[in-house]
């Protein structure tokens, strides 16, 4: 681990006249110019014990296997030369302790120096030291493969977002997501721009061709024009040979003293995968071994605080998975909101026929309310890359034997186009609606078919 002796000499790398300071209530040190600039900033370590997490986040040429210590050195694009001077933090580190240093050719140990300024750049003072703070927008640039949800990440996105601005994040074109990020800034007023040489900027995720006006990007025409590297699907090389299958997934648990959370996650992963989650975390990278009891744990304590749990979880390398689950408190009891994916190569067919016993399986187990599936041609690595990528086309839908009740089990049964199949006890089942093969996209119409039967008064 990175003592504090090791990172002191890390932090020399800019000469005994730069300052010092703890932000994020000791989560991280920022280095300061004279003028009080911020420069870098260095993360407390993460001890790193899940494996294929370094090369899942940084690529398959970091070959690094768990248990290691992670941690993070960025630079502020404020002042020309923070981006050395952070490549001299992590160069030190890694030359007093040993491990590997991202991208390597960053990675140096000379003593940098830094030019006086005017005074601190306006808005980048604060626990984050965004790139561009307006006040409708804070900009950041991550020049990374793959943008993950850190605590870093996520942090800001609470305190960005809370303070009534959008977040803007600003990335090369080879830049992808990871599945817990784009799910963070499809949530929350958030936009990934990609700064292409060809199309200029442009959103990642819907393709509208951007640009900056009034102190944040924003589209540059109200028919959102779309960007030509956008539509092309070329990018990638996946599309057609790899895929991914989607589960969106409900429970609703009683409360009791001994309720253990996690064991629908689990289920899914064991029948899909043949083995359990490979671990869990409140961010990316995922550090900690897999542990239902850890993570309800951590739901009770956060419920003490009236305060939703949100994770993440990770699958084995050689099984391509990841999730994300959300627990909360309703009447209806504890409630986990699971969106998982899974990825499959062109040798690799999705297991589609498992789904009614996984289906079984959670209904009977684990309080099932519902189960949506979604197949698509996609990346089997599960990252969105800035490109568009077909839409996924719904498999099946079930409904936990609770909310087809609610329903009411003769119109539930009654639903048009599709018959449903029963699961669990004779005498009040939950119901299992088989709506296609992942390939028929009439499979949409029969899905809003039998919401609105379902939905219906």
């Amino acid at each position: 681990m990175p003592d504090g002796r090791t990172l002191l000499a890390g932090l020399y790398a800019g000469g005994p006249d730069l300052q010092v300071a703890n932000i994020s209530e000791g989560a991280a040190v920022r280095l300061l110019a004279a003028d009080e600039r911020p420069l870098v900033t260095v993360e407390v370590p993460l001890f790193l014990q899940v494996p294929g997490e370094v090369s899942r986040l940084l690529g398959r040429e970091m070959l690094a296997e768990a248990p290691v210590w992670w941690t993070e050195v960025r630079a502020s694009t404020a002042v020309e030369e923070a981006g050395r001077l952070a490549g001299a933090v992590a160069g030190r580190l890694v030359a007093v302790l040993g491990g590997t240093a991202w991208p390597p050719e960053e990675a140096h140990t000379d003593v940098v120096t830094i030019s006086s300024g005017d005074g601190e750049a306006p808005g980048l003072s604060g626990p984050h030291a965004v790139d561009v703070l307006t006040d409708r927008a804070a900009v950041v640039f991550q020049d990374r493969s793959v943008v993950a949800a850190t605590t870093w990440l996520t942090d800001l996105l609470q305190t960005v977002t809370g303070a009534g601005r959008e977040l803007q994040i600003v990335t090369p074109p080879e830049t992808r997501l990871t599945l817990p990020t784009r799910a963070l800034l499809t949530g929350l007023p958030a936009r990934w721009i990609v700064r292409n040489p060809a199309d200029g900027y442009y959103d990642g995720l819907t393709g509208a061709v951007l640009h900056w006006r009034d102190g944040h990007f924003i589209p540059v025409s109200a028919d959102r024009q779309l960007a030509e590297a956008f539509t092309s699907l070329a990018a990638s090389g996946t599309e057609g040979s790899e895929h991914q299958l989607l589960l969106t997934i409900r429970t609703a648990h009683p409360v009791t003293e001994h309720l253990l959370l996690g064991g629908a996650l689990e289920a899914c992963w064991q029948t899909l995968t043949g083995a359990p989650p490979a671990g869990w975390s409140t961010a990316e990278p995922v550090n900690l071994p897999w542990s239902p009891r850890q993570l309800t744990e951590l739901a009770r304590t956060r419920a003490q605080k009236s305060a939703p749990t949100w994770l993440v979880a990770v699958g084995t390398a050689d099984h391509p998975a990841i999730a994300t689950l959300r627990i909360t408190h309703s009447p209806a009891g504890v409630e986990e909101h699971i969106t998982l994916a899974l990825g499959y190569t062109a040798d690799q067919p999705p297991p589609l026929d498992a789904l009614p016993a996984l289906a079984e399986i959670i209904a009977t187990q684990h309080h099932l309310t519902s189960m949506l599936a979604h197949l698509r041609p996609a990346r089997a690595d599960l990252t969105t890359p800035p490109h568009r990528e077909p839409p996924p086309v719904p498999v099946s839908f079930t409904l936990g034997s609770d909310a087809a009740h609610a329903v009411g089990r003769l119109r539930a049964e009654a639903a048009p186009g599709t018959r449903p199949t029963h699961l669990g006890p004779a005498t009040r089942p939950a119901l299992h609606y088989a709506l296609g093969d992942g390939t028929d996209h009439t499979a949409w119409q029969r899905l809003q078919q039998l919401k609105d039967h379902l939905n219906a008064l």
